[in-house]
């Protein structure tokens, strides 16, 4: 993880402001993403390739946790505008554990920060009104609201990134603070 010092802005991303042409409820979710995305970026600059996949102590890989980031992002904003899952984000929800030669660490982390740009353009559209609408998840189409599936993208992205850091540097690839 990267220190203040070495951030542009050494601030965290909500203590930066109000972002432009964000709706004020979901300021705190576009915050929680921007400084997941930071984070990521930081921390797994130059990260090994062949130490993407390992499992210290049988926990979840750096590999799992960055294609898991992007997955869920995107199925979490998926059930938020009310639309089910395609086949295609079944198949990545199917592969995100496994290990694939292509994935490098950075096409991941390029895939989660493109999936972060896609959830900002997503709340940045998303019109206040429809914030407690209700929205299901799933299959079983388990019931939410717009602003709970929000609130959970932020939530779950942090929660796995805390994961991702710290299986990071057990394996010896993140970058010291």
């Amino acid at each position: 993880m990267s220190t203040p010092a070495t951030r542009p802005d050494s601030r965290e991303v909500w203590l930066r402001g109000p972002l432009p042409d964000m709706p004020p409820l979901l300021q705190p979710v576009a915050h929680a993403l921007l400084q997941a995305r930071e984070e990521v970026q930081a921390a797994l600059a130059g990260f090994p390739t062949e130490r993407l996949w390992q499992q210290p102590a049988g926990v979840a890989s750096v590999g799992f946790h960055l294609r898991h980031l992007t997955g869920v992002l995107d199925r979490l904003l998926t059930y938020a505008r009310a639309e089910a899952l395609t086949p295609e984000q079944l198949a990545y929800l199917a592969a995100e554990s496994q290990p694939a030669a292509e994935a490098t660490p950075a096409a991941l982390v390029q895939a989660f920060g493109a999936q972060v740009e896609a959830a900002l353009a997503q709340l940045r559209a998303t019109d206040a009104a429809t914030l407690t609408d209700i929205r299901g998840v799933g299959r079983a189409q388990l019931p939410s609201t717009v602003i709970g599936l929000l609130t959970h993208a932020a939530e779950h992205t942090m929660r796995h990134l805390g994961q991702l850091l710290v299986t990071a540097r057990v394996v010896g690839g993140a970058k010291e603070e």
